[in-house]
């Protein structure tokens, strides 16, 4: 049965790191429709614009979003690549809130980088090595100087954010930098289980479904309006799911009192809201890894219908 989270983050402290649009934003959202107080990381801002190349999201507009939440969102420009800018930001989060409970780690931004349909001796080879920075060393920098901070106090919650859970990821994702990037924060949430099970800390690996993010609505030319537009060009559109999703999974993880539960296991947005009763904002619960593993990659007769 779903428990509410409103309020239950109260006097809690999140980092979301790469909380500019899409899955980051909706996470800092949600944590902050819980009571959080959460502070929003990315490179664009109103005055900057970063290489994803998109002026039209900004981490200011997801702080505001937080605080229209709820909780009290807190606009911080960070480029995770950059260790001391990464240092300075935590040692903000010390001299201002004494403590960090939820640290999110969904730093990413690198779409326009991949190639699909060729080897990896025939991509670029910068572009391959630059996703693996996007996705990999930032996550790795913003965990060595957020840790100390998070094992203060018992309890404390890190989510390595990916695309693809564990067992999606068993499928080759065509395009092996992509591959690698994809499947470290998998291996990284298992690996900080580990180091954290000593603090009472926790440390899960989650992915979204299809997701319905400002960047796939605008490729398929539709709007969360009539997103279903997109259906005919692309069938398996019809499981996607809304940002808020995946966001209302973390807050439900970052509520729960037995969260050890997933300590370094991989999950998806879907596989959670079967075990805390959440849904999307439309009141539906898409399954979309459920869905692929099935049908798409299982030969199983049914619908995307069938899993929502």
């Amino acid at each position: 049965m779903y428990v509410s989270t409103q309020g239950a983050l109260a006097g809690k402290v999140a980092l979301v790191a790469g909380a500019t649009r899409g899955a980051g934003r909706a996470m800092a959202v949600e944590l902050g429709a819980a009571g959080a107080t959460v502070y929003a990381t990315g490179r664009t801002t109103r005055e900057k614009v970063s290489e994803v190349g998109r002026a039209t999201e900004t981490i200011e507009e997801t702080a505001e979003l937080v605080t229209a939440a709820g909780g009290t969102g807190i606009a911080v420009p960070v480029d995770h690549l950059e260790p001391e800018q990464v240092r300075a930001l935590v040692e903000r989060i010390e001299r201002e809130q004494g403590r960090l409970d939820v640290l999110v780690n969904d730093v990413w931004g690198g779409e326009h980088l991949i190639t699909f349909g060729k080897k990896s001796w025939e991509v670029n080879l910068e572009n391959g090595l630059r996703m693996l920075r996007l996705g990999v060393e930032t996550h790795l920098i913003t965990s060595h100087y957020a840790l100390p901070l998070l094992v203060r106090r018992p309890g404390g919650l890190v989510v390595e954010v990916t695309d693809g859970t564990e067992e999606f990821n068993k499928t080759f994702r065509e395009n092996l930098f992509f591959d690698v990037t994809k499947n470290t924060p998998i291996r990284m949430a298992y690996g900080l289980a580990q180091e954290l099970k000593e603090f009472g800390g926790t440390a899960v690996s989650i992915s979204p479904g299809f997701l319905r993010s400002e960047q796939m609505l605008d490729h398929f030319g539709v709007t969360e309006e009539n997103w279903r537009d997109a259906v005919e060009k692309e069938p398996h559109f019809a499981i996607a799911e809304t940002p808020h999703y995946l966001g209302r999974a973390v807050a439900a993880l970052a509520a729960d009192p037995d969260r050890a539960r997933w300590s370094g296991k991989s999950v998806s947005s879907g596989e959670l809201a079967k075990v805390y009763g959440f849904t999307d904002l439309d009141g539906s619960r898409p399954d979309a890894m459920g869905y692929f593993r099935d049908v798409v990659f299982g030969g199983k007769e049914g619908t995307a219908a069938d899993y929502r």
